[in-house]
């Protein structure tokens, strides 16, 4: 079993939050903008701002690092591959989606509203993930 190549982690983790990242800016612009805004009003809350998208954007990018890096770790035990991949985005995306359900039950988010976005961010996360992971190598 060889050592996590943590350059091509990073490197696949970019590529993936990137994909992540252009999803998420059509899901969010083109897809749930009109029932977002609505979100933020009802909580009194003022539209995000840019530099909250940023700190969006820093974190979809880390999220994709941390993706490929949990990619990296299960691969000695399931193999590399796209099994193993989607394997991964399947557990990133339950881990990611739990807050969205809470939101769901606490009323913040409506039900059709968290379903749309939850299979969206499925769909997502295995391409990304498989994007990311097809960069991935062992180190020698």
């Amino acid at each position: 079993m060889g050592k996590i190549n943590v350059a091509r982690v990073i490197l696949g983790g970019l590529r993936a939050g990137l994909v992540m990242n252009i999803s998420e800016y059509v899901l969010n612009i083109y897809v749930i903008a009109e029932e977002s805004e609505a979100i933020m009003q009802r909580l009194g809350l003022p539209p995000l701002g840019n530099h909250q998208i940023g700190i969006f954007v820093a974190m979809t990018f880390v999220l994709g690092i941390v993706a490929i890096f949990v990619y990296a770790a299960m691969r000695p035990r399931f193999g590399a591959g796209v099994k193993t991949a989607v394997i991964t985005a399947v557990v990133f995306w339950l881990l990611t989606s739990v807050g969205g359900f809470a939101d769901m039950i606490l009323g913040i988010i409506p039900a059709n509203m968290f379903g749309l976005t939850a299979v969206w961010t499925l769909v997502e996360a295995v391409v990304a993930i498989v994007i990311g992971a097809w960069l991935y190598q062992e180190s020698a």
